[in-house]
């Protein structure tokens, strides 16, 4: 327990990053007080267990880090402090065995994140820490006190320094709502404008009326919620392929959303912003070769119908000839040679992601060159910030989770190196 003359660190933000900046400083013998605006901690981090805690991935760390895409050089010092097995230590620190699925990715052996969670914020306590629930940060008083709004009124809070860990963008529900970008951007920090990332987008389609926005009546009412499985999607920009991997997506009331489209959704989005539209292609058939089902397709069908011969001869059923009849003109569609080739790369034009609070996450946020090599703001010495609320992005996979635990322990220990230096004077 830290000694009640010891330095008083306000830590806010009660998400991954936050909880693991606090562990560090507590660790260092630092009182912390931990500030949240929700009624309970680690809200986000229990809804992205729900479906399995995924945290972290066990390819080869050049790979890892080529995954934050154009922050990899500064989110790299991070995770090798952080490694995906010093993850792993970390959660059998708490008691929580962890395994490596058929994908490459690292759960717990329960999948679950309650209770690890759980785990957590009792050592968290046992360590001192104080949580603070309801009290949503609201800049700083004149006497540089930071602020905060609770159900009994606001209140004021004195620290030595300040962890701030208050997410992105996305989720604002569970308390990731960005309010704290102007009340950054009022002190001289630099942030970049918050967008949606790992997140869905609305299509536009060609048909005989030209380029029209959404699915048709006929597609989305039959077709929207199904899943397109084993395809491959690929994306180029002007300079050259962007993004090309295989996995399955989901077809949604006005577009596309899921796994294999989140991983393109950083590309897609910049492209859009860029021209208006990113043009998607998607192999319905990933592991043939076009010579292949160039051959399948042209092959003979005598008095069957051409649902029939795509299905019995590709496979090609349900929704995935549906898109081919909802995206390529009828001429395409008769022409056994055209729709080879639309099979093997079959267009999409997305015009718009959807909006940032149905995002998985968040690009955009305070910059890495707003801060020191401790995570301390240059413009408000004392202040440090980790998560999500820093300038970069990654897909789902591990990535999210693994950056922000790293990024609050860099933030942790930022917090100790300046309170020792403040210390010897």
């Amino acid at each position: 327990m830290p000694a009640p003359s010891s330095p008083r660190v306000a830590v806010i933000g009660g998400g991954p990053a936050g909880l693991m900046a606090a562990d560090a400083i507590a660790a260092g013998g630092v009182r912390v007080d931990l500030f949240d605006s929700m009624p309970s901690v680690g809200r986000k981090f229990l809804l992205a267990g729900k479906g399995g805690l995924n945290l972290t991935h066990s390819e080869p760390l050049d790979a890892f880090l080529g995954r934050y895409g154009a922050r990899r050089d500064e989110v790299a010092p991070l995770i090798a402090n952080f490694t995906p097995e010093a993850l792993r230590a970390w959660a059998q620190s708490l008691g929580i065995d962890t395994f490596i699925g058929s994908s490459g990715r690292i759960f717990p052996t329960d999948m679950k994140a309650a209770p690890l969670l759980r785990t957590w914020l009792a050592r968290l306590r046992a360590a001192g820490v104080t949580f603070h629930m309801r009290h949503r940060w609201q800049g700083w008083d004149a006497a540089q006190a930071l602020r905060f709004a609770t159900p009994q009124g606001e209140v004021a809070h004195m620290a030595d320094a300040v962890v701030l860990a208050l997410g992105g963008g996305s989720w604002a529900r569970l308390g990731s709502d960005g309010a704290w970008v102007p009340l950054l951007e009022a002190r001289g920090v630099t942030v970049a404008p918050l967008q949606p990332s790992n997140c869905g987008f609305d299509v536009a389609r060609v048909d005989d009326q030209g380029t029209r926005a959404g699915w048709s009546e006929f597609f989305r009412t039959r077709f929207a919620g199904q899943a397109l499985k084993t395809v491959a999607l690929s994306l180029s920009s002007a300079e050259g392929v962007v993004f090309e991997q295989a996995g399955e997506f989901v077809v949604t009331e006005g577009g596309v959303e899921g796994s294999l489209v989140y991983a393109a959704s950083g590309a897609a989005r910049d492209l859009i912003a860029a021209t208006g539209h990113a043009v998607i292609h998607i192999d319905l058939q990933p592991g043939r070769t076009a010579q292949f089902v160039h051959d399948e397709v042209a092959r003979p069908r005598g008095t069957r119908s051409l649902s029939t011969h795509l299905k019995s001869r590709l496979g090609i059923d349900g929704v995935k000839a549906a898109l081919l009849h909802e995206l390529l003109p009828r001429e395409v569609i008769a022409d056994p040679a055209q729709l080879a080739v639309a099979i093997k790369a079959l267009p999409l034009r997305l015009v718009a992601p959807r909006p940032i609070d149905e995002a998985i996450s968040s690009a955009g946020g305070v910059r890495f060159d707003a801060l020191d090599a401790g995570s301390m703001l240059r413009a408000l010495p004392g202040v440090f910030c980790a998560g999500e609320m820093l300038d970069w992005e990654a897909p789902t996979g591990g990535y999210l989770i693994n950056a922000c635990l790293a990024s609050g322990l860099a933030a942790g220990r930022g917090v100790l190196a300046r309170l020792r230096s403040d210390a010897l004077g």
